[in-house]
């Protein structure tokens, strides 16, 4: 009999609130994402200056065939089929059954009802690998399905409604390069669920007086552009995330990962986009996540080298702070942030409220509107390039330093937020889902105008933080969990600030 190990960081609790229903189906079809380590003596990934290409990093910084291999081997010996085998993402890709699943992988895999997510396939514990397999693998992920993440967005009582604006009009009020497209730009939008129609998108745009957008939907793990017609479902994310990419960035190109809302979706979805040779986006935008205690340690790394990997080959990568201030809506009354807007390779957006002359504070509607997240990382040590930014200890007791969120900000309240279609409605639509898509949008600006990708873009904000409009009013406490205060300079609400298009365009520049 081999010996088998624990897989580190794959440990797994079952949500509260989740009954069993008896086990899964032995015949029940499994597709599982088995993540390698880089090739070993890969050299450090240079995450600024000179970026390398896809294919040169797949061969430098990719799986090892050999390691490839045997994740292959030990598939077939376990009656898995390998659907695909890939160095860049480091993924092998296997299909089988429950019963093929729990005798490869030393898991129980069960069905349980949720009363929020609904039915899923779930394990607890960790995941077991053969020894000789232990030191290749970083994660492997598809055995659970229950879902993973959720969307930044809050559309707006119309009746509460004090401002809103296009697209067009806040790019204009953060001055974005006037004279910029996004032209030869391919900016990548991650959603886990919903969808659009192009008669939507049509209408849209039309009213704003542009063209629509060329926008590619892609096919992650089996999923679709699946639009339901209900405004408040996904749909309302997709069409968001669109809508202020297309609007801002008449000219760039625009391509959806459509995934599954779980661990091995969120992962599959984004190391498809940034390994993508065909679309090559310069540019990731991220409106999804939840709260780090709900993530597994595997997920979280996964997902860090995924954004590690896009800094190497000049991908900016942004990602919204969450909507529920400094406790992510998790009611244990403690601060948390979200992930994965608390990796350090992702650009964190948090959010304000911007009024029509252009004063900001922070986004904080209290209990029934939303807040902004942010804080610090209980994960993520604090980076090289925050260690001036003033990132304070957490609100939490022992005072952990580690990674601040969020990095830059953005208009985010709903009743300041922007009109948008969706599913044939006109609605006003918050949350920094919304800053995601704007920043992903300005950097396609700047780097067309740059004339070449931004690629990691945190070091040179933090360098030159007077690019940025300071907020220094607000907070983002929200119901029983400690806040954090705006100020001057850094802050765990809005960051270093919202964006100042033409002095971002003369720093980056040089």
């Amino acid at each position: 009999m081999e010996s088998r190990v624990p897989l580190p960081g794959s440990e797994r609790q079952l949500p509260p609130g989740a009954r069993q229903a008896g086990p899964a189906a032995a015949d029940e079809q499994v597709t599982v994402s088995v993540v390698l380590r880089r090739r070993p003596g890969s050299p450090p990934l240079e995450l600024t200056g000179a970026t390398l290409d896809r294919a040169a990093f797949a061969v430098r910084h990719g799986a090892h065939e050999d390691d490839l291999a045997a994740v292959e081997r030990f598939a077939r010996s376990h009656h898995f089929t390998v659907a695909d085998s890939n160095a860049a993402r480091r993924t092998v890709t296997l299909t089988g059954t429950v019963a093929d699943a729990g005798a490869a992988f030393g898991v129980d895999l069960h069905r349980y009802d949720h009363p929020e997510h609904g039915s899923f396939r779930g394990r607890s514990g960790p995941i077991y690998l053969p020894s000789e397999l232990a030191e290749l693998v970083e994660g492997v992920f598809g055995l659970d399905n229950r879902v993973q993440a959720r969307t930044q967005f809050r559309i707006a009582d119309p009746k509460a409604v004090t401002s809103s604006y296009t697209p067009v009009d806040v790019a204009r009020a953060y001055d974005f390069p006037a004279g910029a497209t996004g032209a030869g730009e391919c900016v990548a939008i991650i959603e886990l669920g919903g969808g659009y129609a192009q008669s939507d998108l049509d209408a849209y745009f039309s009213g704003l007086g542009q063209s629509s957008p060329l926008v590619t939907a892609v096919s992650v793990d089996g999923a679709k552009n699946s639009p339901s017609g209900d405004p408040g479902s996904a749909d309302g994310e997709v069409l968001l995330d669109i809508e202020v990419v297309g609007a801002i960035a008449t000219g760039a190109r625009i391509v959806v990962y459509f995934a599954p809302n779980t661990d091995q979706g969120f992962v599959d979805a984004v190391t498809t986009a940034v390994h993508d040779r065909t679309n090559a986006p310069s540019v990731v935008s991220i409106s999804w996540g939840g709260p780090e205690s709900s993530w597994t340690a595997q997920a979280q790394n996964a997902l860090d080298q995924a954004f590690a990997d896009a800094a190497a080959l000049g991908v900016t990568v942004c990602v919204a702070a969450g909507d529920n201030g400094s406790g992510d809506g998790v009611d244990d009354g403690r601060a948390h942030v979200d992930f994965p807007a608390s990796s350090p390779h992702a650009l964190a957006c948090g959010g304000t409220r911007l009024e029509p002359g252009g004063a900001e504070t922070v986004w904080n509607d209290g209990t029934s509107g939303g807040a902004t997240g942010g804080g610090v990382s209980d994960t993520f040590s604090l980076p090289v390039w925050q260690t001036s930014a003033g990132v304070p200890p957490s609100a939490n007791p022992g005072g952990r330093v580690g990674r601040g969120v969020p990095d830059v900000s953005g208009n985010a309240d709903p009743k300041t937020g922007y009109r948008v279609r969706v599913d044939g409605e006109e609605l006003t639509i918050g949350g920094t889902s919304a800053v995601a898509p704007l920043w992903a949008a300005l950097v396609a600006l700047l780097s067309e105008q740059r004339g070449t990708p931004l690629g990691f873009l945190n070091p040179v904000l933090y360098e030159h933080a007077g690019a940025l409009r300071d907020v220094t009013s607000g907070d983002n406490d929200l119901g029983d969990a400690p806040g954090y205060d705006a100020r001057s300079g850094w802050d765990a609400c809005t960051g270093l600030g919202t964006p100042d298009g033409a002095a971002l365009s003369r720093v980056l520049a040089g």
